[in-house]
């Protein structure tokens, strides 16, 4: 197998090849935060459109990912956004949850792909499939979703810092920073924080009420209820503070 060492075009060149058509770069951002959702894009590239500088969202400086956003969402044949909030995250797992984010935007996507990249997992889908580790550092595709979808969960934190402005989720973006923690243990955890992270649920109150509160996603269509591999949810993931 090939060895790519740097984010280029090689898969899509080889899905155009091969005769796709419509390839869907898909990623998800969030998954090691202790606040807010976990939120996936999909991302169709126009061949004939070549976006210079896309890599990895990591990579990029908060003013680079904001700058191919709107690249990104002008020059793009089709994207989608879709996120899991906290508590369907604490109901099902956060493996399950950014499955189903990420299985989310792909059916948003318009027009349909006909071949998924997706970072590292494999979707419940009937669409064909690469499952590419690493794969926001590799393929220009999902390194595209990765930027939009970090650009959409660093503008949703930026929104929740004015709510709960003693958390800082504007500079630590929810997840388990030296601060965050200091705050979580002082104030307890809001009905956002993730309670099935051990973290999280240390720091819990019994006054923390049980809340149906959502955060302000598009609703959610029939099909994303639907989960074939339903698993038991694992133990309180170990985030980073101490």
């Amino acid at each position: 197998m090939r060895t790519r060492t740097r984010c280029g075009t090689w898969y899509e060149r080889q899905a155009w090849r091969a005769g796709h058509h419509r390839v869907a770069g898909v990623d998800e951002v969030g998954r090691g935060a202790l606040f807010g959702p976990v939120l996936a894009a999909a991302v169709i590239l126009d061949p004939e459109d070549r976006i210079r500088g896309l890599q990895d969202s990591k990579r990029l400086s908060p003013q680079q990912r904001e700058r191919l956003a709107v690249e990104i969402r002008h020059r793009a044949l089709a994207w989608a956004v879709a996120g899991v909030d906290a508590a369907e995250i604490d109901r099902i797992n956060i493996l399950q949850a950014s499955r189903l984010a990420m299985r989310q935007a792909v059916l948003g996507l318009d027009p349909p792909p006909d071949l998924l990249l997706v970072d590292a997992l494999r979707l419940d889908l009937a669409i064909s499939q690469i499952a590419i580790i690493r794969g926001d550092a590799l393929s220009v595709s999902i390194a595209a979703a990765s930027i939009l979808a970090k650009v959409e969960r660093d503008a949703l934190m930026r929104e929740w810092d004015r709510r709960f402005p003693e958390y800082r989720l504007a500079s630590n973006k929810g997840y388990p920073t030296p601060t965050h923690c200091a705050k979580l243990r002082e104030h307890g955890p809001t009905p956002f924080h993730r309670l099935s992270y051990a973290p999280v649920a240390a720091a819990a109150r019994p006054s923390v009420p049980s809340s149906s509160w959502r955060l302000p996603f598009p609703p959610r269509s029939e099909e994303s209820g639907q989960i074939t591999a339903r698993e038991k949810s694992p133990a309180a993931p170990r985030m980073g503070c101490k």
